[in-house]
């Protein structure tokens, strides 16, 4: 198959019970592996009976239409956008900008366009171009989707292989620092602390779990937080929470949602991590219950982030106000 053809297959007798990523595979080899097929279903190429299959080990039915549609070749290399960037500070080595909620940082599947990387290729043209790689112009560190706050962008090659190396040893020498704020549900017994749990990939494979260390896919992470602000602590009728800053010791995919979830305090708004908590949400005044079940994302912010300029060598630190809806949200909590 190539891009933009579709073909159809119905499930005979023979097909009733057996998977669909087996089933597919089957008729689409050679030209597709399973591992291709298994990837098309979960992005929603493969329908059965007009419907997303949604999972590759959904059982067939005899007498389903089964339909997969390649999808279209997307660009080899990010192209510039007309996006809004918040600027904190731009020279010819580096940018650094406070990331809004919702933006991606670098393009990847299913998010080829409206990127950070979109952003910055279209203003600050040729000087970004192939710097870490084409699809991860400038890039050393990242932050997820709906996180928002300060993030640093390199424009050489000399300012890319000093902050990468930065942000690799995590600020152990010294020249990195980065702190994070987020409101979180309850209040941990103690004020502050270290989360000391290894992480990794949680069984739906695209979340992360704290995991025992002796998995082969378990990465060692520490995250160290403080306590800054305490809501509700003195009354029993409503869902406490609190305003936590955290310190991150090693930087895994997640890792302040899900060692936060792990002792107990996951992030309010947290979809992936913290939906348990989200009933919490009918222990609130009913305004701030809105307001709550209204909030679209994780209440996570990067306010902090510090290093030495990769020429001048002097350290630099930037911070960035919480954006106006996680602070919406954390002006309700103070009323309780």
């Amino acid at each position: 198959m190539i891009e933009g053809e579709r073909a159809r297959f119905v499930a005979d007798a023979d097909a009733s019970g057996q998977r669909l990523d087996q089933w597919l595979a089957a008729r689409l080899a050679p030209d597709l592996s399973r591992s291709r097929v298994q990837t098309l279903i979960r992005q929603g190429a493969v329908l059965i009976d007009g419907v997303a299959a949604g999972e590759p080990k959904r059982k067939l039915a005899a007498g389903e239409q089964v339909e997969i549609a390649m999808p279209e070749p997307e660009p080899a290399t990010p192209q510039g956008e007309a996006i809004p960037l918040d600027i904190l500070h731009e020279d010819d080595e580096l940018i650094v900008v406070n990331k809004p909620a919702g933006l991606v940082v670098h393009p990847g599947a299913g998010n080829w366009t409206g990127t950070l990387v979109n952003a910055l290729i279209h203003h600050c043209g040729d000087s970004l171009s192939g710097i870490g790689g084409v699809k991860r112009p400038g890039i050393v560190h990242r932050l997820d989707k709906d996180t928002s706050g300060v993030l640093v962008v390199a424009k050489t090659d000399r300012a890319h292989k000093a902050l990468s190396e930065a942000f690799a040893d995590h600020g152990r020498d010294g020249d990195l620092e980065r702190a994070y704020v987020a409101l979180v549900w309850g209040i941990p017994e103690r004020l502050s602390g270290t989360v000391d749990a290894p992480l990794g990939r949680a069984a739906d494979r695209v979340r992360r779990a704290v995991v025992p260390q002796t998995r082969d896919d378990a990465r060692h992470a520490i995250t160290h937080y403080r306590v800054e602000e305490r809501f509700g602590e003195d009354q029993t009728h409503y869902a406490p929470a609190s305003i936590i800053e955290c310190r991150l010791e090693t930087g895994r995919t997640h890792q302040i949602r899900v060692h936060m979830a792990h002792i107990g305090h996951p992030v309010v708004g947290d979809p992936d991590y913290g939906q348990a908590f989200r009933t919490k949400a009918n222990r609130l005044p009913e305004a701030l219950k809105a307001t709550v079940l209204a909030f679209p994302r994780q209440a996570l912010h990067a306010r902090l982030l510090a290093f030495r300029h990769p020429t001048t060598h002097m350290m630099m630190t930037f911070e960035a106000p919480l954006p106006a809806d996680m602070a919406a949200l954390v002006s309700g909590f103070r009323q309780l």
